[in-house]
């Protein structure tokens, strides 16, 4: 089934026209030219990412030979989505708590913000700090001057303790340091009876299974992650860049993932819907696929907003060289663990 989908979407593909004329401010769309430009600029850019010929039976007409697709390879992915949606926040609910409406299609393509493991910990701490109260003697809460100035009481208490103690030690201390003072005469100076190959003593009775068990040690210490190789091909049925994953496994066998287990790497709500497994058109095998059906429109819409931002500020708006920064930036909040290459901070609004 999905063979014959993919011929079928290749038909549609082959039968559609080529897109002739600039259409990347009003419609969020590349000409197999424009994508070229934006591909070289990304490339310029980010080193990581390099153009690919392909598979010459599959090449494009409408692109050169040796650009039909860009690639990056070993793209790091450490940990798994399902770690990072219980702390996320979607951009349309963001809207509705602003009084904004919910009609906002594209809205749902991108995530405003996903909090890292170190701020997922210190929310978690100030959650609990705000469960627990601290009560005084007759269960009445305590306020936060209160509790430091008893804080600040219990110390000064202690202290006069600890003070008449110290003094009263100090007599016994005295006599016992004069003590060891005459013991320490007695024994002869261990200096006399230093070794000078002493280091090398030590280094002879090293034993190699001590050995062996420091280099398994560092080794394991060594991060071991799933790794992706990342690719951008030209839609022309949609006029627009195309993003397809091939994920590989952590065991270091090189084990190419299953789609079920790329799909452990796609936030759950674009899983198998957005996201699907479909053959590459240009290199052999299945690959997870974002579909571009909304890509123009997001992009539309972004184009649109820093094209306005930029306007105020009395900037030239974007062009198409940029086009693949501002498309890469809305696919990683898909794809958000998988750290790739996009170098350019490029802020990217959907709001309408």
């Amino acid at each position: 089934m999905p063979s014959l989908l993919s011929n079928l979407k290749s038909a549609r593909e082959y039968l559609t026209p080529t897109l002739k004329s600039s259409a990347f401010l009003t419609r969020g769309v590349l000409t197999p030219e424009e994508f070229v430009m934006a591909g070289d600029e990304l490339v310029y850019k980010c080193p990581t990412w390099t153009w690919e010929g392909g598979d010459p039976s599959k090449r494009k007409a409408h692109l050169p030979p040796d650009k039909q697709f860009l690639m990056t390879r070993n793209v790091p992915c450490t940990e798994r989505v399902s770690s990072l949606e219980n702390v996320m926040a979607v951009s349309h609910s963001e809207g509705a708590a602003d009084g904004g409406g919910g009609d906002d299609d594209d809205g749902d393509w991108l995530v405003s913000q996903v909090l890292s493991a170190e701020e997922k910990k210190k929310h978690d701490e100030k959650e609990l700090e705000d469960e627990f109260d601290i009560l005084d003697d007759e269960g009445e809460v305590v306020a936060e001057k209160k509790l430091a100035a008893m804080t600040l009481g219990d110390d000064d208490a202690a202290g006069d303790e600890a003070g008449k103690e110290s003094n009263t030690k100090s007599d016994a201390d005295v006599a016992a340091a004069t003590d060891d003072a005459d013991d320490d005469d007695e024994y002869a100076d261990m200096d006399d009876f230093e070794d000078d190959d002493i280091m090398e003593d030590e280094a002879a009775v090293t034993s190699p299974a001590i050995a062996a068990d420091a280099t398994t040690s560092t080794n394991d210490d060594i991060l071991k992650v799933r790794t992706y190789d990342l690719s951008i091909s030209y839609d022309k049925y949609y006029q627009t860049p195309r993003i397809w994953l091939m994920g590989y496994a952590d065991d270091g066998s090189s084990r190419p993932l299953t789609g079920d287990e790329m799909m452990q790497d796609v936030i759950s709500d674009y899983a198998h819907r957005t996201v699907t497994i479909e053959n590459h058109p240009h290199v052999h095998g299945p690959h997870a696929s974002i579909h571009p059906c909304q890509h123009g429109a997001v992009m539309k819409t972004i184009v649109r907003n820093l094209t306005k931002d930029q306007a105020e500020g009395e900037e030239s708006g974007p062009t198409v060289e940029v086009y693949l920064f501002i498309f890469l930036k809305f696919v990683s909040s898909m794809i958000p663990t998988i750290s790739y290459d996009f170098t350019m901070d490029v802020s990217a609004s959907t709001k309408k």
